[in-house]
């Protein structure tokens, strides 16, 4: 056991709004699984204005920081470090305050993503598909600069949002196409399909699912399953969850903040499933 582990330590999720926040559960599980009884997590109503002032009172006790949005960014210039993944997307969800005072900052969203995947068999796709362009979004095609060797086509709203993808493609090296929203029914036959926009905004494609789909990727998880989901398995297609993602990414935080690894992948996972069945 390393000294920090042996310590009485604090972690904690920010953001706003963040009550619903699901980071609590699942990192509590791991600390009680590696029997790190002394580690705490909690979670604080933070915006971007209240971060620097709460960076400013973190005392020596602290490991670590999960950040969820708005904060992501706005993160960036409190940090002495940032991982070349979080510069990649410009986008920090997890900070690792080490022994010596320094704030490192990482994105565990990325290769959460990709060890979602591969848990689903998803190794290698020869092309893709995403719906929405958002923050998600962007981090969705650096996902698929390691899995897609291919053409990425990202489905939008607005000329605005095709040009930031057309740009966040140059920028990871992913070859992406646009197209109108009003024709995302035709995602649906792509390989791998990565839906990343709001509740609800999906479900009128349920009725567009072909009857031999291949992979979706749904990063929503409350509610669940989504329409577009639940048709999904309904046809026999693959299903990846928002809570895969959350927890696979929580594992990679677990890991970093704690020095300790592997973190307990499954008992997260049942934890996040059964306190999302009590709401």
């Amino acid at each position: 056991m390393t000294a920090r582990a042996a310590n009485a330590r604090r972690a904690a999720v920010l953001g706003s709004p963040i009550a619903h926040s699901l980071s609590p559960v699942l990192h509590r599980t791991a600390y009680q699984e590696l029997g790190l009884t002394g580690w705490t997590y909690d979670r604080f109503e933070v915006d971007e204005a209240a971060l620097p002032g709460f960076f400013a009172e973190l005392g020596p006790e602290w490991a670590g920081l999960s950040l969820t949005m708005p904060l992501k960014r706005a993160v960036i210039p409190l940090l002495d470090e940032v991982s070349e993944t979080a510069r990649s997307v410009e986008a920090v969800n997890t900070v690792v305050l080490t022994e010596d005072g320094r704030r490192i900052g990482d994105n565990t969203d990325i290769p959460g993503m990709v060890a979602a995947l591969r848990e689903r068999g998803i190794e290698q796709v020869d092309s893709a598909a995403i719906l929405g362009a958002g923050a998600t979004a962007s981090s969705a095609l650096a996902a698929l600069a390691r899995v897609c060797t291919g053409e990425v086509v990202a489905y939008v709203r607005s000329e605005a949002r095709a040009a930031e993808m057309r740009q966040w493609g140059e920028r990871l090296d992913v070859e992406v196409r646009t197209a109108d929203w009003a024709d995302a029914a035709g995602a649906l036959r792509a390989p791998l399909v990565i839906a990343t926009t709001p509740a609800g905004t999906t479900d009128a494609l349920a009725t567009a699912v072909p009857e031999r789909p291949a992979t979706l990727f749904d990063v929503l998880y409350e509610p669940w399953p989504t329409e577009l989901a639940a048709r999904w398995s309904m046809f026999g297609g693959a299903v990846v969850s928002g809570l895969d993602l959350l927890v696979h990414q929580a594992v990679l935080q677990v890991e970093q903040m704690t020095g300790r690894a592997p973190a307990p992948l499954d008992a997260m996972r049942k934890a996040g499933e059964h306190a999302l069945a009590e709401r």
